[in-house]
């Protein structure tokens, strides 16, 4: 809610994502793959199969990078899912680390910011639950240290989709944040009293913290904003 550090720019992580990238080339973690999502697509396995795994890519042949998953377990606790078990290779593949463009994929590139931020606890919505053994499969291999993870229930519309700008949402007004925040309360089950209808934001999210309670989202994956 309130940032305590400096802005930091993926645009101004280039060096660090290149000698990262690097690092895992050099330690014989990733290869090349020019397989196109044509390709991908007509194989009908959302896990990649490995096409590529014994190419070699010289000069400037466009090609991602994939890294070696291997069939290891990665076992963590989130704070409001509960124990999750993964098996990198089975669920999810070599997948990427940088893609054709050169661009730097998210899986790595959020490994490095949180690193380089010192993020010692992630939170963020369910729907990102399945990034995060990729997440620290990536940091066991650069030995950074895991951060702590709690993967909060996505607001849903009464079809079921996450409210967003590709399912047309309707946007988040700004000009009353007091009414905003009160809301969210009650889609969070946080209870909050009916006299708070009329209190600051300041005031709200005072509230908020001395009475934050996980409890009643465990387990909890969706919330339906049409039942308030």
């Amino acid at each position: 809610m309130h940032w305590d550090g400096s802005i930091l720019y993926q645009s101004d992580n280039q060096k660090v994502y290149a000698s990262t990238i690097s690092q895992l080339r050099d330690q014989g973690l990733i290869y090349p793959c020019i397989c196109t999502r044509k390709a991908l697509a007509a194989n009908n396995n959302p896990v990649y199969p490995g096409f590529c795994l014994n190419n070699k890519v010289t000069g400037n042949s466009p090609h991602a990078l994939r890294i070696k998953s291997k069939p290891v377990k990665v076992n963590f606790i989130d704070e409001l899912q509960g124990y999750q078990n993964h098996n990198i290779a089975h669920q999810y593949g070599d997948f990427i680390v940088r893609r054709k463009d050169n661009i730097i994929a998210y899986q790595l590139a959020v490994v490095i910011d949180d690193h380089l931020q010192n993020i010692s606890h992630v939170i963020r919505g369910f729907d990102l639950l399945d990034s995060t053994p990729k997440q620290i499969f990536l940091q066991q291999k650069l030995t950074y240290t895991t951060p702590s993870y709690c993967h909060v229930p996505v607001i849903v519309d009464p079809q079921g989709d996450k409210l967003s700008k590709q399912t047309f949402a309707q946007a988040v007004s700004i000009e009353k944040p007091e009414k905003t925040i009160f809301l969210l309360l009650e889609l969070l089950k946080q209870n909050p009293p009916l006299q708070l209808k009329k209190a600051s934001v300041k005031e709200l999210i005072d509230w908020a913290i001395e009475h934050w309670n996980t409890d009643s989202l465990k387990k909890i994956r969706t919330i339906n904003k049409s039942i308030y």
